[in-house]
């Protein structure tokens, strides 16, 4: 079984649930993320988070996976300020969702000024609803980017353990495990961490507080990241333990604090109707549906 903690499958197939479920992930995260435009209005804001928290577990559940998410104002569009304010207020109607585990993804992509505010804001809400933590590391400058991320959730007051770093790399990923933080790591094909680094990774660094996810989105990427990762490591010689904590339970651990997301959600079975509808929708297109009761994975 395995987790993915950072997929953006509002931007995915169908044909990626199909895939994933067959493939053995039972679980998601998906993040707020940017677009790759900017939103001119709250509005567009309101539905994006509300797909998050309906539609999406719906199309999710439709092929056998769990659907968490975690609500938050990326880095990209906290410059625009104006808007910025208006997505403040409107946060705090979607972190008490059944399906939120977490604020994010959340922190620095230019380091400007405004981001900062933005992304101080946001801790300080999370320390305030005792939440978990996602944090966007930046694609420029990572290094800096990192450890001044980590100082900021310091000086806030956050507990390392309650906040993931994410988009490491094998430069930033001692100076976050030696402070205390989690370390998640984006498996994207060709940049970023391939698997094949990802592997040296648990080789030199072992399992502890250590996350795979591939952070598929509308973009070259992965949806199959996490197990493809996983049947390398194996292939390599890493542990089976090793690979259960960085594919599945490092995740769930790190995710689950708030009691929203549990093992018991799949691991009891899961049940598949695809004759259900959301507000009148149903992901077949006319296709006979698929019913199972009690599928254990």
């Amino acid at each position: 079984m395995y987790i993915d903690p950072h997929i953006h499958m509002t931007s995915r197939t169908t044909d990626d649930y199909e895939a994933m479920a067959a493939a053995g992930v039972v679980a998601v995260i998906e993040p707020s993320f940017w677009l790759g435009q900017p939103r001119t209005q709250v509005g567009s804001f309101q539905d994006y988070y509300s797909s998050l928290v309906g539609w999406e577990p719906f199309r999710a559940s439709q092929f056998g996976i769990k659907h968490y998410c975690t609500i938050g104002l990326n880095s990209k569009e906290a410059n625009n300020e104006a808007l910025a304010e208006q997505v403040m207020e409107l946060l705090p109607l979607y972190l008490h969702k059944e399906n939120v585990v977490a604020i994010g993804e959340i922190g620095y992509d230019d380091q400007t000024p405004a981001e900062d505010k933005y992304f101080r804001a946001q801790l300080e809400l999370a320390k305030t609803l005792d939440m978990t933590v996602q944090i966007h590391t930046p694609h420029r400058d990572k290094k800096a980017g990192t450890l001044r991320s980590m100082e900021v959730c310091l000086e806030h007051g956050l507990d390392p353990a309650n906040v993931i770093i994410d988009h490491n790399n094998e430069e930033t990923v001692r100076d976050v495990l030696d402070r205390g933080f989690i370390a998640a790591f984006t498996i994207y094909p060709k940049t970023k961490m391939g698997n094949e680094r990802m592997v040296e990774v648990v080789r030199n660094f072992g399992s502890t507080n250590i996350i795979v996810d591939s952070s598929a989105d509308w973009g070259v990427s992965d949806p199959l990241a996490v197990p493809k990762t996983a049947s390398l490591m194996i292939k390599r010689g890493i542990s089976r333990e090793d690979v259960v904590k960085t594919c599945y339970a490092n995740a769930l651990a790190a995710f689950g604090k708030n009691g929203k997301m549990k093992e018991e959600h799949w691991m009891s079975g899961v049940d598949i109707d695809q004759s259900q509808l959301y507000n009148e929708n149903s992901v077949l297109r006319g296709q006979q549906p698929r019913v199972e009761t009690d599928e254990i994975k």
